[in-house]
């Protein structure tokens, strides 16, 4: 079960820090922080979650630091969030825009304004996907809310999946709309719908693998666990009958290194076969990435 280091790895979860200390990205959460230690003393929501948060001091081009690491661990494409009116984002796509796949992170309770900014973006900025992440919206969305259905139906009608955060967030704030049950709802009433698990689905991971054998267009994401902790159920899946339902992504900056995830990486037992379709070919269908990642 060696480690291909011949495939061009699609990254389905990786952002250029606007700054050294990457912090920016959390602020819309502070609201629901309750606790003193998460409001004033992490560097990020989940901070007691990870070891080595990736620091950025001393480097000035924090968009070239960035590529270059994607470079040395043979990531070709990266979804990263974009952020309208960002200059920041305006020079990712300025220099590196071919390598870049971009996911919106959308809000379901700004209702139909919502509905048409996502469209207005996809047609204005070629929008691969949307994200969401039901626990860190103020005020909270369950997954199967009937404001979510909104946003569910527009995916479905441009054609691109959607992100879903699910299971235990790691910010300490209420996990009740992240349950994996929610997710047989849309699932069911939204069958052309490709709908990602982001975030582990920790602790109803054996849930989620039944669900993505229930349903053809449910997706599992590794975004936000280091490889080690790759839920073995995920990595079962992937051996049998879900080869084409696993898909990798990181955590780069926010709380993972490349380094550390592509040195964790080779100790995962997928099957050589699994390695490329999780690695790549998987996102590379499901994104209709054509020509080399």
């Amino acid at each position: 079960m060696p480690f291909p280091t011949d495939v061009r790895v699609v990254d389905l979860m990786l952002n250029v820090p606007v700054s050294a200390t990457n912090e920016e990205w959390y602020t819309q959460f502070l609201p629901l922080l309750m606790d003193k230690e998460s409001r004033q003393a992490f560097k990020m929501p989940a901070q007691y979650m990870f070891k080595g948060i990736p620091n950025f001091d001393g480097v000035d081009d924090l968009i070239g630091h960035t590529f270059a690491e994607m470079d040395k661990h043979n990531i070709g494409t990266a979804m990263m969030g974009f952020y309208e009116g960002s200059d920041h984002i305006a020079e990712i796509g300025r220099r590196f825009g071919d390598r870049v796949l971009w996911e919106l992170p959308v809000n379901p309770n700004e209702g139909m304004d919502e509905v048409r900014r996502i469209k207005r973006l996809h047609k204005d900025h070629g929008i691969a996907a949307l994200s969401i992440f039901p626990c860190g919206l103020n005020p909270q969305v369950p997954i199967n809310d009937k404001k979510m259905y909104l946003l569910y139906a527009a995916a479905v009608e441009l054609d691109i999946p959607v992100m879903v955060n699910v299971g235990v967030p790691g910010p300490r704030v209420p996990m009740a709309p992240q349950k994996v049950e929610l997710v047989d709802e849309v699932c069911w009433f939204f069958p052309e719908l490709k709908f990602i698990m982001r975030h582990g689905a920790e602790p109803w991971d054996e849930l989620a693998v039944k669900l993505m054998i229930k349903y053809p267009n449910l997706y599992y994401s590794t975004s936000a666990f280091a490889p080690r902790y790759y839920p073995k159920s995920i990595v079962d899946f992937a051996n049998t009958r879900g080869a084409n339902q696993v898909l990798y992504a990181g955590y780069y900056p926010s709380g993972l290194s490349l380094d550390r995830i592509f040195a964790e990486l080779p100790q995962v037992p997928f099957k050589d076969e699994v390695w490329p379709k999780f690695l790549r070919d998987n996102a590379k269908r499901l994104f209709k990435i054509k020509g080399p990642a």
